[in-house]
């Protein structure tokens, strides 16, 4: 029964390896073309973005989803990897709650908020910056 139970573990183990190169392959070759601004359209975005910050797993599909949208809007947001830097997993747990990516952290007058669900992320990037959906 253990037998079976490791054989599975590492099958599964072997797949998600796999599909998760599969879709940094698929992004990769696909990648969006960025929003065009003005310099101080772009420097005025820039600005606001500075203090937001995004948890991620490199190969997690709905993080891949929420940094396409970045780069689409040219969204210069810091991208934080939660599954190799105990750190920023720390930072997570400590002021989400809970560990699950992706998660946009949003500092405003020294009060954070953290939001999870790349839908909603994604929505609430294109209506704080006025970005035709």
């Amino acid at each position: 029964m253990a037998a079976l139970f490791l054989y599975s573990w590492a099958f599964m183990t072997i797949i998600r390896w796999l599909l998760g190169r599969i879709i940094l392959i698929l992004d990769a070759l696909t990648t969006p073309s960025g929003a065009k601004r003005s310099k101080d359209a772009q420097a005025f975005v820039d600005q606001q973005t500075k203090s937001m910050a995004i948890y991620q797993f490199k190969a997690c599909p709905f993080c891949v989803k929420v940094r396409r949208a970045l780069k689409r809007h040219s969204l210069d947001i810091e991208l934080r990897d939660a599954k190799k830097n105990e750190t920023f997993r720390n930072e997570l747990l400590t002021q989400g709650g809970k560990i699950k990516v992706p998660c946009l952290r949003i500092e405003e007058n020294g009060v954070v908020q953290m939001m999870y669900e790349s839908s909603e992320i994604i929505n609430y990037l294109e209506n704080r910056f006025l970005i035709a959906k």
